[in-house]
């Protein structure tokens, strides 16, 4: 039986079927303006105890998005640095506080521990970069984005994974407000 499909980013890219049949949403970014773009409307589906992963080589955009995605949901108007030597940042929001990893420095998935990342899955929103350095400790309920070139020097390609709950909101369409419950 095909999965439903929905166009919830369609302000990005013209209307065409984003949700393939593995549960998977492929994007052409054709700039970091798009990237961003992303960002901020995921922005605005995300609560307490989500978990956006974002994979992808150096460079390939994980910390345009990452602070795009801030910036919109913390009302950051400020310089916001990479968490590449302290491994992790907090910044306060209304709804929750947004902890940004960077987990690239991790020599073992325990390190994650000490950086207080069960606090954040449960009270915060985790934007993790470098999550494959996580392990077991992976959370099953997550938002997978692999970011990759796009043909062009600034483009990119977004593959998006819904795991858990997820799964039905890329489905039912994040920018729709759809939440996890």
């Amino acid at each position: 039986m095909p999965m439903p499909t929905s166009s919830w980013i369609d302000n990005i890219h013209r209307s065409h079927t984003v949700i393939a049949d593995d549960n998977s949403l492929d994007l052409a970014l054709v700039d970091e303006t798009e990237t961003e773009a992303l960002a901020v409307r995921l922005s605005a589906a995300v609560g307490p105890g989500d978990v956006i992963a974002l994979f992808g080589n150096l460079g390939m955009g994980k910390s345009v998005f990452a602070r795009a995605f801030i910036r919109a949901y913390a009302g950051i108007d400020e310089e916001i640095p990479s968490p590449t030597f302290t491994l992790v940042q907090v910044y306060e929001a209304d709804a929750a506080p947004i902890f940004h990893f960077d987990l690239y420095r991790l020599e073992a998935p325990e390190e994650a521990l000490e950086l207080g990342i069960e606090e954040a899955f449960v009270e915060g929103i985790s934007l993790i970069e470098w999550p494959d350095r996580l392990g077991p400790w992976m959370p099953v309920n997550r938002l997978e984005i692999y970011l990759t070139t796009g043909g062009r020097e600034s483009a990119r390609r977004a593959r998006l994974i819904g795991y858990g709950y997820w799964q039905a909101r890329l489905i039912d369409g994040i920018g729709d407000g759809a939440m996890h419950g």
